[in-house]
């Protein structure tokens, strides 16, 4: 038995979906439900193991979830995270939660970025796409975007191609 205090806002919420829905949350829901309240972002895989399902059926409950807007999605493909949707955290009280948890996204993969150039002295797109866990699109127009504010250089063409802090 957990000895941590109750979160009655949370409680609540649960309370107001079923009966919205007319029926209890399925108990591999509710178990995804509060591994993201305590945890705030995870992926399939991480899920894959609380829910005992299999991937596939973890990625159905899932997506079941975020057309009930109860959870949003982010990135795509095994990059794909989760977390709490702001309906979730504006019915608990947490606004602010949401705010910290996914406004900062853009902020902090930029930084990861800078902070790997720094250490390592390049990135490719491939490293900056596994670094913040985003697809290789997504890093495309990250490193893009850090290209056209003078922040980065790119060197090479094509495949090769690799960046470097500006001098």
């Amino acid at each position: 038995m957990s000895n941590t205090e109750s979160d009655m806002a949370f409680l609540e919420m649960i309370l107001h979906e079923e009966k919205r829905i007319g029926h209890p949350l399925p108990l591999d829901s509710l178990i995804i439900l509060s591994r993201l309240r305590q945890e705030r972002r995870l992926t399939t895989a991480d899920l894959t193991h609380s829910t005992q399902k299999s991937e596939q059926a973890t990625r159905v409950i899932l997506g079941k979830l975020v057309e009930a807007g109860l959870i949003e999605a982010h990135g795509n493909g095994r990059a794909r995270t989760y977390t709490l949707s702001a309906k979730l955290y504006q019915k608990t009280g947490q606004k602010a939660g949401y705010v910290r948890q996914t406004g900062f996204d853009l902020i902090q993969q930029e930084q990861m970025i800078l902070s790997y150039i720094k250490e390592h002295k390049t990135i490719k797109r491939s490293e900056a796409a596994d670094l913040c866990r985003i697809s290789l699109f997504q890093a495309n127009r990250l490193l893009k975007k850090l290209t056209d504010s003078g922040l980065i250089i790119p060197k090479g063409k094509g495949k090769g191609t690799f960046y470097e802090r500006r001098t």
